[in-house]
């Protein structure tokens, strides 16, 4: 005696474990995404020598109309008066010890501003100060 099949499975393609992977891939891109804590746009000036920062560090910005933005590296950018840059690296000397102060100046503001933050910053104590640049282009001599 011979059978039939009543009825005949097509192709399926497993979703059981989609939902899983789905999951995995969002808390892994949770887990690796860095977000830009400082995002003051400034021309930065042309230098033919530069260094790698750190990935934490704290910012100050000075924008080419002079308005000072800082962040601690943990927070967004504020916005700060002149005077209030010592009391604002003392905090971050006093909360983050070792944290760098990245400092990030228009080309076109008067190199009297930038050192006057500078000076802020020594008298806060701060250990280590960067001064963010962009890589000169090298022309071709030929």
């Amino acid at each position: 005696m011979r059978l039939k099949a009543r009825h005949q499975a097509g192709a399926v393609i497993p979703t059981a474990s989609m939902a899983d992977i789905a999951f995995l891939l969002i808390v892994f891109f949770m887990v690796t995404i860095t977000f830009e804590k400082d995002k003051t746009q400034v021309a930065l000036p042309k230098t033919d020598l530069r260094f790698e920062i750190p990935k934490i560090v704290a910012y100050i910005s000075i924008t080419d109309a002079g308005q000072i933005k800082a962040t601690n590296g943990e927070e967004m950018s504020t916005t700060l008066a002149a005077e209030d840059v010592v009391t604002f690296a003392a905090n971050v000397v006093t909360r983050y010890p070792k944290r760098p102060i990245v400092l990030k100046a228009d080309g076109e503001v008067p190199y009297e501003k930038v050192d006057k933050i500078i000076d802020s910053l020594k008298q806060a104590k701060v250990e280590l100060i960067y001064l963010l640049s962009d890589a000169r282009e090298i022309e071709d001599g030929g």
